[in-house]
């Protein structure tokens, strides 16, 4: 038997695209499609909106009964509907909503004791690799190169910088030895604004449709090297969170990330 799905956030462009590959794809049941409650297309065959035919599941403002996995691409206001729902009912959760709060993220920690949960600011397989890097990287290179974290998204981006800038800048403080976020310099303006020694830098670009674009630049006197990576198209972060739910059904109780469904760690 198929797992069952429900997509939060499924009228959104993110959650649009999971629909559609989840039903491409036949790894699960789609069992449920919700958004927030003043949504124009409550009541609507939610294929036709992901731009495949009718699946028979309508968009709306309440979760269903049951299910095995819930994929979360909503909003932080959101959030805390979805984390209540998943530890009530026993239903696996791959978080994948950025800007969540500090008390959002405790709570997801907090859930973790009773379900399964994959909570990741990028779900992309290349992005990850990343994340898996950069920190060693900084820490080879050491304290004389210069950190520079460049990210551009398109136009319709509400938190900057995103939580994919802000997880690399985290894990080249791990591996380093930095503070976070208090090394983190967000954008310079001014006549005094000359490099601090040890600060990472934070640059946020929006504009256009771009999908996601990422850089870690590591300069020195001398030579610069850079590390990025660019998303083409939301499929690839679809086609992961997919992937990241079909790793979860079935695990124990506690707070999982990409990189352990990828195996990387």
């Amino acid at each position: 038997m198929k797992p069952a799905l429900i997509v939060n956030g499924a009228a959104g462009r993110m959650g649009k695209r999971i629909v559609a590959l989840a039903c491409e794809n036949g790894q699960f049941e789609v069992v449920g499609t919700t958004d927030y409650t003043e949504h124009p297309d409550l009541g609507k065959d939610v294929g036709p909106l992901a731009g495949i035919e009718p699946i028979g599941v309508k968009l709306s403002a309440d979760f269903p009964e049951s299910a095995a996995v819930m994929i979360d691409f909503s909003l932080p206001q959101a959030a805390d509907a979805s984390i209540d729902y998943c530890a009530k009912n026993g239903v696996a959760l791959v978080m994948g909503t950025t800007g969540l709060s500090d008390g959002q993220l405790a709570k997801l920690k907090d859930a973790s004791g009773k379900i399964a949960i994959v909570q990741a600011t990028n779900m992309s397989l290349g992005m990850n690799l990343l994340f898996a890097t950069v920190g060693t990287v900084a820490k080879a290179l050491g304290e004389n190169y210069d950190i520079e974290i460049v990210e551009a998204h398109h136009r319709f981006k509400k938190d900057a910088p995103s939580g994919t800038a802000l997880s690399l800048a985290e894990a080249v403080c791990e591996e380093t030895g930095r503070d976070y976020p208090g090394s983190l310099t967000h954008g310079r303006e001014g006549k005094e604004a000359t490099r601090q020694p040890g600060t990472i830098g934070m640059h946020a670009i929006r504009g256009g449709d771009i999908v996601g674009e990422h850089s870690v630049i590591y300069s020195t006197l001398g030579e610069t090297v850079t590390i990025s990576h660019s998303a083409h198209t939301r499929d690839t972060f679809a086609r992961g969170a997919l992937r990241a739910a079909e790793w979860i059904t079935g695990q124990e109780p506690g707070l999982y990330d990409m990189q352990d469904v990828l195996g990387l760690k």
